[in-house]
Order: C-alpha cells, then structure tokens, then sequence
C-alpha cells in the first residue's frame, strides 16, 4: 500500500525533477514512507502544490540509499570534493620536490557539475560535505558553489553541513562572503606557529595572516573551527604542547595528524610521530587533560585540558585507523570518485557525466563502486608510491626534495668497518729533521705519476638551518653552490695556507655537497687530482673543509650550534705508498 505522503508526491512531482526518485524506491528493501527530493526544490518556481509538499517533507529526514551503503554496512553520509589542483602555497608536506602535473582545465570539473553531483549524492543521503583542494580559495567562482549548496540544506533534504579545509591564507579577507553564502565549519592547516618555520615550511609568508583567519573565524561563529597539524618528527614534534595551550584561550579544536603516506613525499617511519608519543608528551606538562567522547564517525580521538576554552585530538591514520567506522566518499578536482583515500581505485563520474548517463546510470555507477570498497586500508611500514596523488589530497607529507647520496659516498662516511688498504705507511714524521726542526720534503728524487685523492666531511644542522639550506631561503644565497666554488678555490691555495705543502698543478679538483635528510646534515666531497711528484691529499681536505667553514658561516644566522664534522681522507691513488682506502 503506498502511503499518502508518497501517494501526494508522485501525482504531484513534475517529471524532470523526480526522475531518480522513483527508481531509489523501487530498490530499498524497506518500505519507504515518502521520496527523496533533488536539492533544486527550493529554487524551483513556488506554487501551492510543491509548498504542499514541502511542507509534508519537513517532517523528518530523508532514508539513506542502498547506494551509499557498502557490503560492512558502513553508511556513507559525508562527502569531500576537491575543488581545484591549484594551491597558492608550496608546502613541502604536500607539494612533491618535482611539482605536480596540472590537469588541464577543460578535464576539470565545472561547476554545474560540481552542483549536479552533489545534488545527486544529497539526494541519496550525504549530510554533510566538504571542500577542498589544493586550495579552494583559489577559486573563483568558489562562494557561487557554496551558495548553491546551500540552497540544498534541510528541511528539503538531508544536507546539514557545508564545511572547508584550507590553508587560510587569504581566509581573512574572505571570511564574511563565505560566511553570507553558507558556509558553517573551518578546517586551516597550520604546522608550525613559528612564523620563520612557517615560511620555511610553505615557501611563502603569511603565518600572522593565517592566524589572522583563526581568530575571525571563531569571533564570526563558525563552527567548529579545526586546525589540522601533520606532526613529523625532527620538524615540529616540539611545538605539540604550544599547540596544546593555544587552545586555553581560543575555542578551536587542534587535531595532531599521524605522518602519512603519498604518491612523492620520500615517507618513512622515522618521520612519524605516532599518537600515543604525542599524548605521552602532552600529558608530562598537561596532567588534567579528559578523553571526549567522539561522536561515530569522528576520525579524532578528543581530548580537553580541563578549564579550557578549546580541545585537542589525534587523527592516527596510521597507528590506530578507523577503517571500520569511516562514511567518506571523495571527488577528486578531475571528477574521480575514491572510496578510500589510500586505495587506488578510481571511478570517473565526470566521463559518465559527459557521456550523458542519467541520475538512475550514475548512482549504480557510484554504488557499485561503494560496494567495491574493502574493509580497512592495507598496512604498511613503507607505503607504495601510488597510495595517495598528492594534487587529489590535502594528506602528507614531502618536507624534504629527493637528493640521495650515492651508494660510494655512503660508504666513506660510514665509521664502521674501518679497513685500511695500502703498500707501505711510514712511522716517521717526514716533515720533521733529525733535530725536530720542521721542514719541507724534497721531492725532486721522486718521479712524476698520476695521483688522486678523495676527502669528506659534514656539516650537521638544526632543522630551520637545515629547511632553509634545503629551500635556499637564507639570504646570503645558495649555500651549496657558494660552498662548493670556496672549496675549489681553497683546494688551489692549498700550499699558501698549509706551510709545508708543495706548490703542485692540479689537473682536477671536484667538491660535491649533498643534503643528507636522514641526519639533517650538508654531507661533503672533495676530489682533487694530479701528475706531479707528490700527492693531493691535502688539497682534498682543505677543499672539503673550507666548503664546511662556509656552510656554516652561511647558516650561523639561523644555527651557530652547527657542528664540522668527520672530515677525513677516505681514498688515495698514486705514489710510492700506493692505494689507501678508508671505508
């Protein structure tokens, strides 16, 4: 028997508007007591028969399509769509050393179809959506979709919330006409609150603007405002407990992210600071913090320091997921759809968009996709690089670009396994005489051979001094490239700065630094090559540490605790005492 309300609608729907509707009811199991409506109701002329109708909808929410709910039953209510590739930041968390590969525009999502999709998964139950980038803000036409979206909010439909995660850049300026077209909650990334770490770590200034946002935002009553923090050990894992007290006086909730994988950003556990640290470091300068209770789909485990205006959570992707409880879907800047955030497994709603399927089409594209989504993402320690596209998320995390230090070099800044090869190492001073008297060795008896020598050393910094040689921020210049000529040019003088060292024609001199990102050091090679009668292993060492003295003048702006370290002759070739390897 079908009930009166639907009884009303159908006789009373216009067919454009309701041409889904009809097939969702023909199959959910449970008997319905009235349809679903498109998000368009309330733009549609009004007349006394759809205010009849609306009125009868307001009673209670919408039932939640089968097409949302996968085979573990988890209902997916929540839905994030990127807006844009583009960002107006370059955060070495997110944006790969390479670049990203933009996705031309006429393969971006519009925004009628951005506005169709969304209300089409209203339409099947979705309350609350999120968007995101890239950046949003950089979006033109980014406060027309909000509007529009809000014109979709309830009683006419299940849409509760339209939310934002941004950087919060030029939040401030924009924060009341995003507030007048509908937007409700703030989620701003911020991982430092050290203005100097903060443009370090974006490659842009602007860390008092984003503050700037927080603030307005939570005295304009959005709410909840969020600010999400990727903790990465050796960046800002010192910063938790300042992140902590922030919240005394400010009422935001600071989520602590676990470092996470994506397709780019060099990841390793020892980059990840896990939850349980964090909350063991909280709680030595915060005993009285309390466990929230989390709602049934929060990704955040909640905490409060008790008195305090604000609260605190972790999102533990990695340690602790929350696979089983998750009701996310994702629509990526290109139209794909991502079930899971870590898989990679895509379906393009905007080619079966263009393609002209309708709403019945696209919802069983969209819901056997659901069904298709497994029960828990795959655990790692060391993610493949396709897990996540970093241009599709706003997850993490690439604070450091890929240069690697060759397997040979490795192995001369290695103090292990010392192993000395050579013909003949004398016990005697040669540049000692009989009297203890220093002097220079005559090497006219000696004959003229090729010989070649290699030395390293290192340069180990702190992480600001390390960020801003590795992003050549440091307004002296680019310290690598500035070290590296130094120590050519110390290479050569050689003999003016050592006493006792023969004046000799170099055929060679190679210096090399390298950024070590496993010990945020400036690791150093110096290669120096002749055909003479005596050896260049000291012009290898003075090369190298000349090239060390200047990194470090160049960098003791920011860190005068650097420390020269481990400069050494690792190799030798030529001569009478022959080959000397240190390895």
């Amino acid at each position: 028997m079908i009930s009166s309300k639907l009884h009303l609608a159908m006789f009373m729907k216009p067919c454009c508007l309701f041409s889904s509707v009809e097939y969702r009811f023909a199959h959910v199991a449970a008997p319905l007591t009235k349809p679903a409506v498109t998000g368009a109701l309330p733009l549609i002329k009004s007349t006394e028969r759809m205010q009849k109708l609306q009125t009868l909808l307001k009673e209670e929410p919408l039932p939640l399509s089968h097409f949302l709910l996968d085979k573990f039953n988890r209902e997916h209510t929540y839905l994030r769509i990127s807006l844009t590739e583009r960002c107006n930041l370059r955060c070495k968390y997110c944006m790969p050393a390479e670049g990203i590969q933009l996705t031309p525009k006429e393969e971006l999502l519009s925004k009628d179809e951005i506005i169709k999709l969304s209300r089409l998964f209203i339409e099947e139950g979705i309350t609350k959506i999120r968007l995101t980038g890239g950046e949003p803000l950089v979006r033109r036409d980014l406060c027309d979709i909000i509007e529009e979206l809000n014109s979709m909010k309830e009683p006419y439909s299940n849409l509760k919330s339209i939310g934002m995660t941004t950087n919060g850049l030029t939040l401030p300026r924009k924060l009341p006409a995003l507030q007048e077209a509908g937007l409700d909650s703030l989620n701003i990334s911020l991982d430092t609150l050290n203005p100097v770490k903060f443009e370090l770590i974006t490659r842009h200034r602007g860390w008092d603007r984003v503050m700037k946002g927080i603030e307005s935002a939570v005295a304009m009553g959005f709410s909840p405002v969020k600010i999400n923090c990727v903790v990465m050990n050796g960046v800002n894992e010192d910063e938790i407990c300042d992140f902590v007290q922030l919240t005394r006086n400010l009422n935001v909730d600071v989520r602590f992210i676990e470092y996470m994988p994506f397709d780019g950003n060099q990841w390793n556990d020892k980059k990840m600071v896990s939850y349980r640290d964090m909350l063991d470091t909280i709680n030595v300068k915060f005993p009285n913090i309390v466990r929230l209770e989390d709602a049934k789909n929060d990704t955040s485990k909640g905490y409060k320091v008790d008195g305090y205006a604000g609260q605190f959570g972790f999102i533990t992707s990695m340690s602790e997921h929350f696979c089983g409880t998750c009701n996310r879907l994702r629509i990526t800047a290109d139209g794909n759809l991502k079930v899971c955030l870590f898989g990679n497994s895509e379906v393009s709603l905007r080619d079966e968009l263009r393609s002209g399927k309708d709403d019945q089409q696209l919802m069983e594209i969209i819901g056997a996709a659901v069904n298709r989504k497994k029960k828990q993402h795959a655990d790692y320690p060391f993610p493949s690089a396709s897990l996540v596209s970093p241009h599709h998320s706003n997850v993490l995390l690439a604070l450091t670009r890929p240069i690697l230090l060759a397997p040979s070099f490795a192995t001369y800044t290695s103090a292990r396994n010392i192993h000395v090869s050579h013909t003949k190492c004398s016990s005697k001073l040669t540049h000692v005489n009989d009297s203890g008297k220093a002097t220079m060795v005559d090497v006219s008896n000696k004959p003229i051979t090729k010989r070649v020598a290699v030395a390293t050393g290192k340069v180990r910094l702190s992480d600001a001094a390390f960020q801003a040689v590795s992003e050549n921020t440091l307004s002296k210049g680019d310290v690598l490239e500035v070290a590296k000529i130094a120590g050519i040019m110390a290479a050569k003088q050689t003999s003016t700065l050592i006493p006792l060292c023969h004046s000799i024609s170099l055929t060679r001199i190679e210096i090399t630094l390298k950024l070590d990102y496993d010990d945020r050091s400036v690791a150093i090679e110096g290669l120096a090559g002749t055909a003479d009668r005596t050896g260049v292993e000291m012009e290898a060492l003075t090369g190298v540490t000349v090239a060390a003295l200047t990194v470090y003048d160049m960098c003791k702006a920011v860190d005068r605790e650097s420390v020269i370290d481990n400069i050494r002759l690792v190799m030798k070739e030529g001569g009478a005492s022959g080959h000397y390897s240190y390895s």
